[in-house]
């Protein structure tokens, strides 16, 4: 049986929910980030980064969200939450995913944690204000493409989904949040709907404003 080793409201959310639209029996430890029980050495024993997601598949250790999304779609074909390999949208999954986790996300670390990017209060300030300049950019587009569309494929719900909705709750308290778009607005909704966003959530004990 997997586990999952999470933090709440982190990029842990995304296979957190994976996990759960699976159905399969699954083990979700949550990490308290006050007590830095992340950086304790047990958990270092099994990712070194001392980052969270982590999980752990029998002999397999993958960190890193999108590739434990990618492995957790695989491993559990019958899920749907990936198209098959060689299939078009398959291509436009990975195309997605890349973006989200290289483009958007690397914004979004600038963004929350600008001391880590440069010193001094006037540059720290500067940082953010440009990542967020980037990142209403980066969702107008995201935007865009679901024009027309439920969800970010075509084909249907996938593993891109909850990453993407994960990547919109981190903008809710920001000037221009995901939600105020016009297609993500109600994406995010219908997103929500999904019982198994609506369980991560209660494990998580997170609670409204969800994005």
């Amino acid at each position: 049986m997997p586990t999952l080793y999470a933090i709440a409201s982190s990029a842990a959310m995304a296979p957190h929910i994976l996990l759960r639209e699976i159905g399969a029996p699954f083990d979700l430890v949550l990490l308290d980030r006050e007590k830095a029980e992340h950086k304790q050495p047990a958990y270092l024993a099994l990712n070194p980064h001392g980052r969270a997601p982590t999980l752990v598949d029998g002999d397999l250790v993958l960190y890193e969200a999108a590739a434990i999304c990618l492995h957790l779609a695989d491993a559990n074909p019958g899920a749907g939450l990936v198209p098959p390999v060689g299939a078009p949208e398959r291509s436009e999954l990975y195309k997605w995913l890349i973006y989200l986790t290289n483009t958007v996300q690397a914004d979004m670390m600038l963004y929350f944690y600008p001391e880590r990017f440069a010193e001094g209060a006037a540059a720290q300030a500067s940082v953010k204000a440009m990542a967020e300049s980037r990142l209403s950019d980066q969702f107008d587009g995201l935007d865009r493409a679901l024009a027309g569309r439920d969800w970010m494929l075509a084909s249907g719900y996938s593993a891109l989904d909850p990453y993407l909705f994960m990547l919109c709750r981190w903008t809710r308290f920001m000037a221009c949040p995901a939600r105020e778009r016009l297609h993500l607005g109600p994406y995010l909704a219908r997103v929500l709907e999904r019982p198994a966003v609506r369980a991560a959530f209660a494990a998580e004990g997170l609670s409204d404003p969800y994005y």
